[in-house]
């Protein structure tokens, strides 16, 4: 064997064992796409009016702490419309104090302060800001909430560059119905004031306040499975919510029944003192997804540094279901369930089938046709193909790249693209074989003069696959990964493999002679 192609020999010997290794066997080793094995897609919209709306109460308790510290009097605060806050009953006597204070610390509200009135409006550009954070918080508390029940291979990913929808793909889920209620949770959690009821109707409940529901107040159900049912009238702004939250763990209450056990970070657990300290005797609403689930009577003062019991009538899933949410970290915002699709194991079953005929259909085709057309260079097509799909199970493998039915259309238009770039190959070979050139010198200048051809082609195929990939949904990306993986792969089995073969095929023949092709 000559020295020249023997680091050839090992480094294409070495690379085929990898591969094998790595897909080997392929029914464990390659993910299947929710087209495929089976599993949940969901579309998602976040509403994003409810993130402005948390943290306008966040400002809201802000202000009020900033007024009372420096002893500004007013009589309410009141929220109005998305984005807008009214401080009322401001004392003529200290507006310019008021003016100041607002200055210095609410640089994010644009203010008109009229008749002891001072109306605050949220910025444009903050507004966008805050709807565009709860997006992509949204997207990561989904995922973490789906990598802590241990889905396997998810899709969960952003629609558009600055949209408020979330695609969600679960593949091979085993208890779909679960892991929606789990996904859908919401579990936007709010410690609220409660100022009348439970009432077993809103007219009964709004009696004693002439019927209508106060500025600083909002009517919100009992859960019926949790508490008793009813209505209940609470206070608009939250004391502390979900993103106040520090520990999270499933416990029990005093009856042995299931139950979360919490603690609050510094400043909600600093706020939840006062809150409790100030208002001993009266009940506070533990509020999920905008339903009580829960409403204790403050006995005492809860201190910053401890922390709290959440009962709800739980069993022990709902219990362990509620601590992975919490845990995650609470949504920002709501969620509107705008598109819902089970796709069951049988229609995946079928589509592998169908996949797989159309693919080892299209290789037999292929083969027939190179060895028929280009007969012994058509075997070198061949074996370059076959080594082709081998790379790109290994690397689909390795890459824990999730197989789909759009990635199988990927994988045979890469066959079609490995054995164009053979074409081109040999086409240029038999040129300059019957230039009158040597066998050696023919494949020499076959390969380089095609190379720049097959190079440029490739990349510019690779460089839209990677914009699909990018922007495109599951589906979408598993065509765009098989098809630059795949034409990665025939980069180097067509030019350097089988370059490799020719190299051996003649090995030991006389430079002048003559190869067919």
């Amino acid at each position: 064997m000559k020295k020249g192609p023997r680091w050839k020999i090992i480094l294409t010997l070495g690379i085929i064992a990898l591969a094998v290794f790595l897909a080997y066997p392929p029914a464990q080793k390659i993910n299947l796409g929710l087209d495929l094995r089976g599993g949940i897609h969901l579309v998602l919209q976040v509403i994003t009016d409810d993130a402005i709306n948390m943290d306008m109460d966040e400002e809201i308790n802000r202000l009020q702490d900033q007024l009372k510290k420096k002893n500004l009097d007013f009589s309410s605060i009141v929220k109005g419309r998305i984005g807008q806050v009214n401080l009322q009953g401001i004392n003529p006597d200290q507006e310019g104090a008021v003016r100041d204070l607002l200055d210095e610390n609410f640089q994010n509200w644009d203010y008109v302060l009229i008749g002891g009135t001072a109306s605050l409006t949220m910025k444009g550009q903050v507004q966008m800001y805050l709807r565009d954070q709860a997006v992509n918080q949204a997207l990561e508390t989904i995922r973490n909430r789906v990598d802590e029940f241990g889905v396997a291979e998810p899709t969960i990913q952003r629609q558009g560059l600055a949209g408020e929808r979330i695609i969600i793909e679960l593949p091979g889920v085993d208890d779909p119905e679960r892991v929606k209620d789990l996904i859908k949770m919401t579990a936007v959690l709010e410690w609220k004031l409660v100022k009348a009821g439970p009432a077993p109707d809103e007219a009964s409940l709004l009696a004693p306040f002439g019927g209508t529901v106060p500025d600083d107040a909002e009517v919100v159900k009992g859960d019926a499975k949790r508490t008793s049912g009813g209505t209940y009238l609470v206070e608009r702004v939250a004391t502390v919510t979900g993103k106040d939250l520090r520990v999270v763990r499933r416990s029990q209450d005093e009856w042995n029944s299931p139950a979360v056990a919490f603690s609050l970070n510094p400043e909600g657990g600093r706020r939840f003192e006062k809150v409790t300290g100030e208002n001993i005797g009266k009940q506070i609403a533990i509020i999920l997804d905008d339903k009580v689930i829960s409403s204790p009577v403050v006995e005492d003062v809860i201190p910053a540094t401890s922390g709290g019991i959440i009962r709800g009538r739980f069993t022990d899933e709902e219990a362990e279901d509620l601590v992975v949410v919490l845990r995650a970290g609470a949504l920002p915002a709501g969620i509107r369930y705008l598109e819902e699709r089970t796709i069951g194991p049988s229609l995946g079953a079928d589509s592998i089938r169908k996949g797989l005929s159309a693919g080892i259909a299209a290789i037999l085709l292929v083969m027939a046709f190179m060895v028929i057309y280009y007969r012994k260079a058509g075997v070198n097509a061949v074996v370059a193909l076959i080594l082709n799909m081998i790379l790109l199970f290994g690397a689909l493998s390795y890459f824990r790249a999730a197989l789909t039915l759009p990635g199988i259309a990927g994988i045979i238009l890469t066959i079609g693209m490995a054995v164009d770039a053979n074409v081109l190959i040999f086409e240029r070979i038999r040129e300059e074989l019957l230039a009158g050139k040597s066998t050696l010198n023919s494949i020499a200048t076959g390969f380089s003069r095609a190379f720049t051809a097959i190079f440029d082609t490739n990349l510019t195929t690779i460089i839209s696959a990677i914009f699909l990939f990018q922007f495109g949904t599951g589906p979408v990306k598993g065509y765009a990964i098989t098809l630059i993986i795949g034409i990665v792969a025939s980069m180097f089995t067509a030019v350097f493999v089988s370059r490799l073969i020719f190299e051996l095929t003649i090995t030991g023949k006389k430079r002048k002679d003559k190869m067919s092709i």
